[in-house]
């Protein structure tokens, strides 16, 4: 049973879409009471870093997404819900994040490159032989639209990276936790294959 936080805001149509293209019925979570019987949490995420505090805050949700890593259990954060695992953000100064990993976002530099990152890119995976991506090749495109993006303190949980004027953590692993600033509900086949291995299941013939 997947469930997808909904915080006010986020591509949750697309996610819910991709998700249940793979077959699987997925449930909105809006109060931790949603969250009972889920085995998979993925949080999608559009807006800013603050914004996206404030609301799961409100709803009761931080403690709940905290306590449901600290238990091993799967979770999949995408651009925002990929950011907000960490300490805190440039964009909103003051806010903390969840904080499960130590770490900062960042916003790129301006240096004459089109800002926000908007489009097709490859990201190299750290370890090829994670099961993770399997079926995903040695430098998969994904779909990215962000000006931001995390730099954790810890190196080894970064699992994929990205050229875009700089290298960045395009996707992080530890433990049970995937975190990735692309889009996988944009990137057609790819971000399918990647959404089924994290879910356990295999992509249709035809989707």
């Amino acid at each position: 049973m997947t469930g997808i936080i909904d915080y006010g805001a986020g591509n949750l149509r697309s996610v819910a879409n991709a998700v249940h293209a793979l077959g699987i019925e997925p449930r909105l979570v809006a109060s931790p009471e949603d969250m009972a019987g889920l085995t998979h949490l993925i949080l999608p995420g559009v807006g800013s870093f603050g914004d996206c505090m404030g609301e799961l805050e409100k709803r009761g949700l931080t403690a709940s997404i905290r306590e449901w890593v600290a238990a091993g259990k799967p979770y999949f954060g995408i651009c925002l819900g990929y950011q907000i695992l960490f300490d805190e953000s440039v964009e909103t100064p003051g806010v903390r994040g969840l904080g499960i990993f130590p770490g900062k976002v960042v916003r790129f530099t301006e240096d004459g490159r089109k800002i926000p990152h908007m489009g097709w890119n490859s990201a190299v995976p750290t370890d090829p032989a994670d099961p993770l991506w399997t079926d995903l090749g040695a430098a998969p495109y994904f779909y990215f639209v962000h000006s931001y993006f995390p730099v954790p303190a810890d190196p080894a949980i970064v699992a994929m990276t990205t050229e875009y004027g700089e290298t960045f953590a395009s996707a992080i692993r530890s433990g049970q936790v995937t975190g990735c600033q692309f889009h996988p509900e944009k990137s057609q086949q790819a971000g399918l294959h990647l959404l089924a291995n994290f879910l356990g299941v295999a992509v249709p013939a035809v989707v």
